[in-house]
């Protein structure tokens, strides 16, 4: 299993908006040196606790400081841009980063972002759809383009001059393009099979309740297998809310109780998710009433926290309920104190992923010995 990250960012509003972003460099920065496989950064532009309003402007700020480390957006919400943009910074980026990228895109759940760029109340998945597609016909195709959509129309037949690249949109680096993630945010997500018939690869979501996460698999496998192709654990990717300390009493203090970095992100998420109708998101039992829905009850089921040998055990018993995965991405939080939270990330790449993946071969073994 592999090792990589993910962050909203979140931080608290008030919070100098300097220091948030080179704080989130500087998380990147130091998880392509500990050996994390890949990075994934978010966008929202409404938003005064998170705080990255472009994935690709802040990927670009780190580009040239990484050396292996995977860079994705987490995602670009496509309905509030433009293709042609989209089409032209992804290439550019791509191209700076000679093949390092990853495309994550979305349609976006971020309601306010969708007012301000005038299309809330609008069918934004048909819009996703039809941003995604064009982009991609850019991406295969020569100018003039006249790509003809509902929402978007790319021509530049009237003002293109061949013979000096007048009109030309960049092409990715990678061919025919970079590989394609999708968050996963629902239960027995129909988004996650129509991901896999095209060839993209799903991420769970950390705030998702592990017996949601454990629905996305066998979407996967549906999608794949619609086309004639097999799914493999290698291409899903979950993510979770991770908390490593040299001891238990941190852990838990840090992690779990009211005051820390991770009760603040669930305070933030639980509000905009019942805000938005989601709340069955965090629920196993649709009775639930929304009420008993709280930052308590949501940080305690799905944060993973402790010392190494406990964080180890959890994420052994997290994945044996939802099946095997092929990366997992360490939920990156507000760092409110950076030295444990440079430490939990330190431990998780040294300490517990070695760990964990040493008992997976085992398992492996006595399965194919048996």
């Amino acid at each position: 299993m592999k090792l990589g990250m993910f962050m909203m960012p979140l931080h608290p509003p008030g919070r100098r908006v300097v220091e948030s972003l080179q704080e989130d460099r500087e998380a990147i920065i130091l998880a392509d040196r500990l050996g994390y496989s890949e990075a994934y950064v978010g966008e929202h532009v409404t938003d005064a606790a998170e705080t990255v309003t472009s994935s690709l402007m802040f990927l670009a700020s780190v580009a040239y400081e990484t050396r292996s480390i995977m860079l994705g957006t987490g995602t670009i919400n496509l309905p509030n841009s433009h293709p042609a943009a989209v089409a032209a910074q992804v290439a550019m980026l791509d191209q700076m980063l000679k093949g390092r990228f990853i495309m994550g895109i979305s349609p976006g759940g971020l309601m306010s972002d969708a007012e301000v760029f005038g299309n809330f109340g609008k069918d934004r998945n048909k819009m996703f759809v039809e941003c995604i597609n064009t982009v991609l016909k850019i991406w295969e195709s020569e100018p003039p383009y006249d790509i003809m959509g509902e929402h978007w129309q790319i021509s530049v037949g009237r003002t293109m001059i061949p013979e000096i690249g007048q009109g030309y949109i960049m092409k990715p680096y990678q061919k025919p393009h970079p590989l394609i993630v999708g968050t996963a945010v629902a239960p027995f997500s129909q988004g996650v099979t129509e991901m896999a018939k095209r060839g993209w690869q799903p991420i769970s979501a950390n705030f998702l309740m592990p017996e949601w996460v454990k629905s996305h698999w066998p979407k996967y496998v549906e999608g794949r297998e619609a086309v004639g192709a097999k799914a493999h654990p290698d291409e899903w990717r979950v993510a979770k809310s991770i908390f490593v300390a040299d001891d238990e009493a941190t852990a838990q203090r840090y992690a779990l109780e009211e005051g820390g970095p991770y009760r603040f992100y669930f305070k933030q998420l639980v509000r905009k998710m019942l805000n938005g109708g989601r709340s069955n998101l965090f629920k196993t039992d649709p009775a639930m009433p929304d009420a008993e829905v709280t930052p308590e009850y949501v940080n305690k089921r799905l944060v993973i926290a402790g010392t190494v040998n406990s964080v180890v055990d959890q994420l052994l018993a997290f994945r044996e309920h939802v099946g095997d995965f092929g990366t997992l991405l360490y939920a990156c939080h507000d760092w409110m104190d950076p030295a444990l939270g440079k430490r939990s990330m330190q431990l998780m790449a040294e300490e517990v992923m070695p760990r964990v993946n040493a008992a997976i071969a085992r398992e492996k073994q006595a399965v194919a010995a048996a």
